[in-house]
């Protein structure tokens, strides 16, 4: 049909040639049932609509990327500025995750601030000896602290010139510092600035330690800022001058202004505080009672930065250099300060709900054994140290019943406060076997049970001897005499697990967490000198708990005693069986005298321990016996570089020896438990000088005040002063009575 032909009635989908929607045979029309015409108007709208709407979208959407990219084209950049953008969008992403690294390594920082670290001012302590004796100061004392407002103005600018010139500029952070400093010791050829702010250094004294590591310096970048946020510059400034170390045992400039010259802070002249603010950087270097000229010296340089920072003319300390200040006569015996900070947070600890925080502390340290200790460290680094490429040891020296005795957490306390007695965690190489044979012999094994020493794997790992070689069939004792590795990683996989060795850990007395792992048996578990000398001293108790102390007894200054460690101390728990302590002595005794610990036994007295090497020969340890005391000693270095082939039957077994020869000269000798052979077998032969031996040097002597038979008797008058009765006054008794005890401790009827 031709288009003219078509009626005019068609619908307009017709028209087009499309078939009619509402017929179709599935919707069940007939032909002759047309829809209604809206309802196909209604669909076509919505048809149109949606094409027009999407089209419109799409186009408008074109549109407008093609104008934002014409927008951005005037932004390209070619050539070496291309460069600098794409470096700067490399250095954006690399800082953004840097400073998300860096805010995960200084989330345990931040912990610290959770305590009540503001109130650690609150204890004043005086501290004394086992004998009574004053040995130091800790804590603030709040009527020598000084507001920042009061202490003289050339003070203040000393300070400030020295270790902080931009204090009142920066937020905590000084870059334009950190960058003048980079420069000053790119000249120099080494490190003649720091670049830590005063705020740096407040962070490290109230929340951190000395130990030189990037965690810590990140850690102490943020306490920094966190400080900052909290606390004003006056505040800041205040806590520095409170808190730093000043030499002589002394903490603030308070407590060094009395100590150096005998007044107060306030009355310092412009030549003492230039002393006083040079000692900040190195106190035992430049304190004067040791080294007036270097501590002058020092003075000197700080009246120069004082000139170079502008806060004062060369005219105004003129006078000063002229004139340097002059120290009051004292005595120069040390303080055991690594000690006396253990014992001060042991004191914090005990008393922290006591009424009084002014405090009297009778500790348990003996100064002559204290000297002693110090003296075979330093003596020991000073003839071996270059030797054996070592630079720092400690000691720990607990008396069997549990009282420390002495105490040394590095070579050198006014070169870094950071106790590597008490702080530093280490492995301890294969002195920690005596904790796998200690369960051992808990379990039913005894000295002479056979044991298979032979190639053995736990998962990826095969351990292996140290010569490279395997024994076979030998003897618990031998195997722990001869330090073989397989024994102790059999008995853990085989008998007993990691977690059982963990528990007899911290059962005997080791308080740092150990990490559960298959290597432990061999000594990687990290561990300090304090938790080595405390478990072993459990073995010479028979093996009760060591109870190790530091803290005799604390009172107020009215007299009032508020803690006795021996009647508000629990009694000593039974951590081994009696047998098992025997078995363990038994064996550990053969060591210093057949195994590898011939350095240490201890001349006419018999001795127990063990040595101790790490991998790549970084730790070096002994941690031995006898009846009277129980010793733990370490030597390595801070940075964890490797020694020159230093094992712990070397210098530390040395250092053990020469520290228990002169404890034990004088003394009644006790015996250890499960021991019949009350001495060794040979003794040891003290090293003497002579032809083999140009450089020995002559071994210590304690000097005798009183024989040993003059301590029995006194001490048994003391136990029996102790138990006897109260004094007892006749009820018509004056005051003056009272006042006036008989002073034959009789009592009066």
């Amino acid at each position: 049909m031709a288009d003219s032909d078509k009626p005019d009635d068609l619908e307009p989908m017709e028209r087009l040639g499309g078939a009619d929607l509402d017929a179709r045979p599935d919707r069940g029309d007939t032909a002759d049932t047309p829809a209604p015409k809206l309802k196909r108007h209604v669909f076509l709208k919505i048809d149109s609509w949606l094409d027009s709407t999407l089209w419109n979208a799409g186009y408008d959407l074109t549109e407008a990327w093609e104008e934002i990219t014409i927008f951005f084209r005037r932004f390209r950049v070619r050539g070496l500025t291309k460069l600098g953008f794409e470096i700067a969008g490399e250095a954006m992403t690399l800082g953004t995750a840097g400073m998300v690294l860096l805010l995960a390594l200084a989330q345990p920082a931040f912990e610290e601030t959770k305590t009540d670290w503001h109130n650690h001012d609150n204890f004043a302590v005086t501290f004394l000896d086992r004998y009574g004796n004053t040995i130091g100061h800790r804590g603030i004392i709040h009527e020598n602290s000084v507001p920042v407002d009061e202490l003289p103005d050339h003070l203040v600018k000393a300070v400030l010139a020295t270790e902080d010139r931009r204090f009142f500029d920066h937020f905590g952070i000084d870059f334009v510092g950190l960058a003048r400093a980079m420069n000053e010791n790119a000249k120099a050829g080494e490190v003649v600035q720091g670049g830590s702010t005063l705020t740096q250094q407040l962070a490290k004294n109230l929340f951190l330690t000395n130990e030189r590591s990037i965690e810590r310096k990140i850690k102490e970048a943020y306490l920094a800022l966190w400080l900052e946020a909290n606390l004003s510059k006056q505040e800041i400034l205040s806590l520095y001058l409170d808190r730093a170390y000043m030499g002589g045992g002394t903490f603030g400039a308070a407590a060094a202004s009395q100590f150096y010259f005998g007044k107060n802070i306030t009355e310092v002249t412009l030549a003492e505080a230039a002393m006083l603010a040079g000692l900040f950087k190195a106190p035992a270097k430049y304190a004067p009672h040791v080294n007036l000229p270097a501590a002058r010296a020092r003075a000197n340089d700080v009246l120069s930065n004082m000139v170079q920072s502008g806060l004062m003319t060369e005219g105004q300390v003129v006078a000063a250099r002229r004139n340097p200040a002059t120290v009051i006569d004292r005595n120069k015996k040390e303080a055991p300060d690594f000690f006396l900070d253990w014992a001060f947070e042991e004191v914090q600890r005990i008393a922290a709900t006591f009424k009084d925080h002014t405090l009297v502390v009778r500790t348990t340290i003996d100064l002559g054994l204290q000297q002693a200790a110090e003296e075979a460290v330093a003596s020991s680094l000073r003839e071996y140290g270059e030797s054996y490429n070592v630079r720092q040891g400690a000691v720990v020296m607990i008396e069997n019943g549990g009282a420390v005795r002495a105490m040394v957490g590095g070579r050198d306390y006014g070169e870094s406060q950071f106790n590597r007695a008490t702080r530093a965690l280490r492995q301890p190489g294969s002195s920690f076997k005596m904790y796998t044979y200690a369960l051992a012999m808990e379990n039913g094994y005894t000295p002479e049970t056979v044991v298979v020493d032979g190639p053995i794997s736990w998962g990826n790992w095969s351990p292996q001897n140290y010569g490279r070689s395997y024994a076979g069939r030998v003897t618990m004792e031998t195997a722990l005499a001869k330090s073989i590795n397989t024994i102790p990683v059999r008995l853990a996989k085989e008998k007993f697990g990691i977690d059982a060795i963990i528990q007899t850990t911290k059962a005997l007395g080791v308080e740092t967490p150990i990490k559960k792992d298959v290597t432990i048996p061999l000594g990687t578990a990290e561990v300090t000198v304090m938790d080595q000398a405390t478990a072993y001293a459990v073995l010479p108790a028979g093996g009760k708990a060591s109870r190790r102390h530091g803290i005799a007894q604390i009172s107020n200054y009215a007299g009032e005693v508020l803690y006795d460690f021996e009647r508000d101390a629990p009694e000593a728990a039974q951590i081994l069986s009696e047998q098992a302590a025997a078995y363990m002595n038994q064996m550990m005794t053969k060591i210093p005298y057949i195994g590898t610990a011939r350095r240490a036994a201890v001349d006419g007295v018999l001795t127990g321990g063990k040595t101790g090497t790490t991998q790549a020969y970084r730790d070096a340890w002994f941690v031995g016996y006898t009846g009277n005391y129980t010793g733990a000693v370490w030597f390595g270095n801070d940075d964890y570089t490797s020694t020159n082939n230093m094992t712990g039957g070397s210098l530390p077994a040395m250092t053990f020896k020469k520290l228990m020869d002169y404890a034990h000269q004088g003394i009644d000798l006790k015996a250890i438990p499960g021991v019949d052979q009350p001495m060794p077998a040979k003794e040891a032969k003290p090293v003497v000088a002579d032809a083999a031996n140009p450089d020995a040097l002559p071994p210590m002597v304690r000097p005798r005040s009183l024989s040993a038979q003059s301590t029995r008797l006194i001490r048994d008058l003391a136990l029996r002063l102790k138990a006897a009765d109260g004094l007892s006054l006749p009820a018509t008794g004056t005051a003056q009575a009272a006042a006036e005890p008989d002073i034959t401790g009789a009592t009066t009827r």
